[in-house]
């Protein structure tokens, strides 16, 4: 059994998103519903109302509507504030489910913060600015009120609601949000461009060059949605490492930086440097041995572990490129001769005509081997920008389990671009033979799919002719090729008195994971 590193005994990994957003200030659908969609595939939620915004510009020209809606959105949260913290913590739910509440402050001098608590506060604050901000949260955690502000699309640049690193303190955020659906922020040429009209990343906003100045934080990912659906598939998600399922366990592990972002795919990233978990800060040492463990979500394209934001070790498992010292298990080597099958397999349902709704019911039962588990991929309707308009109905998939299978019902409505998924699905971990068949029924239709067949690649079935909605069974992945472990030692050892390491990773279905950095300090 592969195991994650021994500085991680004792913990568990679990998703969530803490940024996103619904009807409750600016945006679609009832908070309820965003919460019963975040309990579909999260384990801990926040949905985010908007509250103020210090520097708003002057209401004129074309800024005339943008600050009526704003500020409309303001003042539609501040009147239903108690019912916002009644809602949220009717839905804290522990050991199932974990809500947090939070709100969020705009600034165009030092960039957009959700200021996120631990437990359900008397009041709303509105600063003057995001220093005042600070302030705030410094006094509240001083007095037994545990919070924290979290920087959001950092990326944009400074003066456009991008971060000021200037006015960054990593006391009051010891977390960063490196991806949503504004795109990317690990670099200025990592994957997810900027495409929001608030216009493109640049260099100095990204999280390494945050990193490069000195700072130290851990990274997170959210949806940044604005339609009543908390981590919508593929549009970011936060893992953190902690203890149990509770709000005490989960806030612990914020402030100790053990999280990683992703962009879709529920992947564990375990990374460790000299038996440190990820997040940690470190005295200085020559020596720099890390241990890495990674579950994917699908088959690893490549992983690289980064040091002062240079790549120091790349693996790529599918072009057989191992650079550096690490030793550890042979994941990727061929199926062992007798051995049962493990992986996963994504069930994906939509495409079809767009904009034509298209309603599923889809039941799968694993006949002749073992359903180990299920990930739900679901996405919500996927508005960035408030002002975009909405659909009536914000809830409608739901999911569950079933004798060696699963059933689920959504609705499609096509996918918005040749280049935009809105497909919906699940992911199934597997065991059993070649032998081992998929039955599944999609809108009464039977359709059957072995082990075998699907090794080879994946299989597709239309529900009727030419234009019509489809269901994909991708390819089968043996673990083998997403389970993986190893040691590597940095031959360079110390460089600097502020050396540090992250891991990331990607995908060959083109999602990716940043684990939160280690970083050397003096001090």
């Amino acid at each position: 059994m592969i195991l994650p590193p021994p500085s991680y005994q004792g913990l568990s990994c679990y998703y969530g998103d803490f940024h996103n957003h619904c009807g409750i200030s600016y945006g679609h659908g009832k908070l309820e519903d965003a919460f019963e969609n975040a309990k579909l595939q999260l384990d801990f939620a926040s949905v985010t109302g908007h509250s103020s915004w210090p520097d708003i510009p002057p209401r004129r020209g074309y800024m005339e509507s943008v600050v009526d809606y704003h500020v409309s959105g303001f003042q539609k949260l501040e009147t239903q504030f108690e019912y916002f913290k009644r809602i949220t913590e009717s839905y804290n739910q522990p050991p199932q489910f974990i809500t947090f509440l939070s709100y969020e402050v705009h600034s165009l001098q030092d960039g957009d913060y959700t200021v996120v608590l631990r437990d359900i506060p008397d009041r709303m604050y509105k600063p003057s600015s995001i220093g005042e901000l600070q302030a705030y949260i410094r006094q509240n955690n001083r007095e037994g009120n545990p919070c924290l502000i979290l920087p959001h699309h950092i990326g944009y640049k400074t003066g456009y609601r991008g971060i000021n690193w200037e006015t960054f303190s990593e006391e009051t955020s010891p977390l960063v949000e490196i991806i949503s659906m504004h795109g990317c922020a690990e670099s200025d040429d990592a994957p997810f461009p900027y495409l929001h009209t608030m216009g493109p990343r640049t260099s100095r906003n990204t999280m390494q060059a945050g990193l490069a100045k000195g700072f130290h934080f851990g990274v997170t990912g959210s949806t940044d949605h604005h339609s009543a659906h908390p981590g919508s598939y593929g549009f970011g998600k936060t893992g953190v490492w902690a203890e149990s399922l509770s709000r005490t366990h989960i806030w612990e592990a914020f402030q100790h930086r053990r999280t990683f972002a992703l962009s879709g795919d529920r992947m564990k990233l375990a990374f460790s440097v000299n038996e440190a978990p990820m997040g940690s800060v470190l005295p200085p040492s020559r020596n720099r041995k890390a241990q890495i463990f990674l579950e994917g979500g699908y088959a690893i394209d490549f992983l690289e572990i980064l040091k002062n934001n240079r790549v120091v070790y790349h693996r790529s498992p599918w072009r057989e490129t191992d650079q550096g010292k690490a030793t550890g298990n042979a994941a990727f080597s061929s199926h062992p001769l007798g051995k049962p099958y493990r992986g996963k397999v994504h069930i994906e349902v939509g495409w079809g005509e767009k904009g034509v709704e298209l309603p599923w019911e889809v039941s799968i039962t694993v006949e002749g081997g073992t359903l180990r588990s299920v990930e739900p991929r679901f996405h919500g309707i996927d508005i960035v920008d408030p002002k975009d308009s909405g659909r009536d109905e914000y809830r409608f998939s739901s999911w569950n389990s079933i004798p060696q299978g699963v059933v689920f019902r959504t609705k499609t409505w096509g996918n918005p671009t040749s280049t935009s998924s809105a497909t919906q699905g699940v992911s199934l971990e597997l065991e059993g033979t070649k032998e081992t068949h998929l039955r599944c029924a999609v809108n009464g239709r039977p359709f059957s799919f072995s082990i075998e067949e699907l090794l080879h690649g994946s299989l597709t079935e239309y529900l009727g002719g030419f234009l019509s909605g489809a269901i994909r069974i991708h390819r089968f992945v043996p673990e083998q090729e997403y389970l993986f472990s190893f040691e590597w030692e940095d031959p360079a050892g110390e460089e600097t008195d502020s050396d540090f390491y992250y891991l990331r990773v990607c995908q060959r279905n083109g999602h990716w994971g940043w684990s939160s950095p280690i970083r050397f300090r003096k001090g």
